[in-house]
């Protein structure tokens, strides 16, 4: 079964989820296509963050045009995502230019030019678009779009990461609630 995961790896949220994901992959049979959506572009682009956020974004974006630069290639995709998630939401450090650089290198990510290369900011506003309109409109990071689903849906946003037992039973509610036509939102508030 292919699940695209259309993600910022500035969110924290997103980067617990990512963790679920993975998890449940090999238990259920599941190909994780990673794909780009950006906060930034969500909240009117990178220029209209507040300037004490604007770093964090800019590393963040940089980060999402070396992921639209990879596409296809989900292992690699997979293993730089999981550098910058170390480095940052493991580590609660921000997220940095430096840190984004270093990822892709331990990431076995050889050409890093893509990463100042805004001729694929187009690639990355088309992915955040498709994820949009497969789950929009009132939605952020993450999207998952599980294949024969109707729509994408935004999460599930998962607090610690649960064990592969309950990771498995929210996957199959997910999986199930996906595939419905008339489902829409399911929320609690956060502890």
């Amino acid at each position: 079964m292919q699940v695209t995961y259309y993600f910022d790896p500035l969110c924290p949220f997103t980067w617990r989820t990512s963790r679920w994901l993975t998890k449940v992959a090999p238990e259920r049979g599941i190909d994780i296509h990673w794909r780009p959506f950006s906060l930034a572009i969500l909240n009117g682009g990178v220029k209209n963050v507040p300037e004490q956020w604007r770093p964090v974004s800019e590393a963040s974006f940089s980060a999402l045009r070396l992921i639209a630069s990879l596409r296809g290639q989900e292992a690699a995709i997979g293993r730089f995502y999981t550098e910058i998630g170390n480095r940052t939401h493991g580590a609660d450090t921000p997220l940095s230019q430096e840190i984004v650089l270093a990822a892709a290198e331990a990431a076995g990510i050889d050409d890093t030019k893509p990463l100042a290369d805004e001729s694929l900011d187009a690639a990355v506003q088309e992915s955040h678009d498709e994820a949009f309109a497969s789950a929009g409109p009132d939605i952020g990071s993450p999207v998952l779009w599980i294949e024969g689903a109707p729509r994408g849906v935004h999460g599930p946003i998962i607090g610690p990461v649960p064990d592969v037992d309950e990771a498995v039973k929210i996957w199959d509610a997910v999986a199930a609630l996906s595939a419905s036509e008339t489902f829409f939102e399911v929320k609690r508030g956060r502890p």
